[in-house]
């Protein structure tokens, strides 16, 4: 009779952790939509980022100031 008894108390603590816990598809819809700004927001800055940071040559490191400042 206690295997019975320990069976359904498992079964319910596996319920309470799925209510819990969303399954990944879930998650991500729901979380989408308060997130989206943010996730937007770092792609473009990336992008930004990433885009003048290419654009740098060695005549420009020599030229700056900040370079010259840091050079060890």
């Amino acid at each position: 009779c206690e295997s019975l008894v320990g069976e359904s108390e498992g079964e319910d603590r596996i319920r309470r952790l799925r209510r819990l816990f969303d399954t990944w598809p879930v998650f991500f819809r729901r979380e989408w939509n308060r997130n989206w700004p943010f996730l937007v927001g770092f792609a473009i800055t990336g992008t930004i980022i990433t885009k003048f940071s290419l654009g740098l040559t060695e005549e420009d490191a020599k030229n700056s100031p900040f370079v010259q400042r840091h050079k060890r």
